[in-house]
């Protein structure tokens, strides 16, 4: 009730062992903490924060307009919830390698595992779309060796994404994340490869764990995590599943309303009000409350 039982550290922790260990972690992508909730009554190990989510949900395009407080007081929200690891998008670190190394220290405040930052130019652009342009190698590392110096948590996981292999080709994408990792950076995130050929590739071409976004709509094939895992893939976010699944119902469900006049005919595709409860932890705040409100003291 209220808030998760564990630590951030105990989180971080769970998420290097993770990575350590055998197998895949799976992180959707939490539009909210009700979401986040969910994702870990569904069996999944860890949460992801979207940077395109964030961007969606305010209402804007995802081309680097959000801001860290914003990105922060999202994951904070978040966190507070989850007992996961909770990975966030923190785009290009909002600014100059000292902007990154307090994007690091922010978002360890806000109780998350790790956070990746990308190799893009400002304004930056979604991984899947065309007109991106990477930022020269020596500015990279520039920023992956102020974020890893400005941690204050050894267990939190600075990721280097690179988006080079839709830009220089999947070679010069590898050569990337050599880099990034000599830089200090203990995972690396290659994004928008195109299927399972490119996937190995990059998988031996580097000795840190891998991340890969099965993102729809995108650049990538839809890989299952059997696959995956068979590939040697180490951890895979589906960042804007959720949200899109959830859009795609409220427009259906516009349509529906304008059109009848009524929710009648949606009900039952709704949640229902005791799953939300349940989700909630409804019993649990009613049943404090009670022992609060019927306290008498000596």
């Amino acid at each position: 009730m209220l808030h998760t039982t564990t630590t951030p550290a105990v989180r971080r922790r769970a998420f290097r062992d993770g990575l350590a260990a055998d197998g895949l972690l799976r992180l959707p992508g939490a539009p909210n903490p009700l979401a986040a909730r969910m994702i870990a009554e569904a069996g999944f190990e860890g949460v992801y924060v979207s940077g395109a989510v964030v961007s969606a949900d305010l209402a804007l395009p995802d081309v680097g307009l959000t801001t860290l407080s914003e990105v922060a007081a999202r994951t904070t929200q978040i966190t507070r919830v989850t007992d996961l690891p909770v990975l966030v998008d923190a785009d290009t670190g909002f600014g100059e390698p000292l902007s990154a190394a307090r994007t690091v220290q922010v978002l360890e405040d806000a109780g998350a595992a790790g956070c990746h930052l990308e190799d893009q130019e400002n304004p930056k652009r979604c991984g899947h779309l065309a007109g991106k342009v990477v930022r020269p190698v020596e500015d990279m590392v520039r920023t992956l060796r102020a974020a890893v110096g400005a941690r204050r948590d050894p267990d939190f996981v600075v990721c280097a994404r690179t988006d080079a292999a839709a830009v220089e080709g999947l070679d010069a994408a590898i050569d990337r994340a050599r880099a990034y990792v000599d830089a200090g950076a203990d995972m690396v995130f290659a994004e928008a490869v195109s299927g399972p050929a490119d996937i190995a590739r990059f998988r031996a071409g580097i000795d840190v764990p891998l991340l890969v976004n099965m993102t729809e709509f995108g650049r990538s094939e839809l890989v299952s995590a059997t696959q995956l895992a068979d590939l040697g893939v180490d951890v895979v976010i589906y960042p804007v599943t959720l949200f899109r699944l959830a859009m795609g119902a409220v427009a259906d469900g516009l349509r529906a309303l304008a059109a009848e006049g009524t929710q009648a005919g949606l009900v039952d595709r709704m949640q229902t009000r005791e799953q939300l409860y349940e989700v909630l932890d409804y019993d649990a705040y009613a049943a404090f409350d009670d022992s609060v409100a019927d306290f008498r003291g000596a």
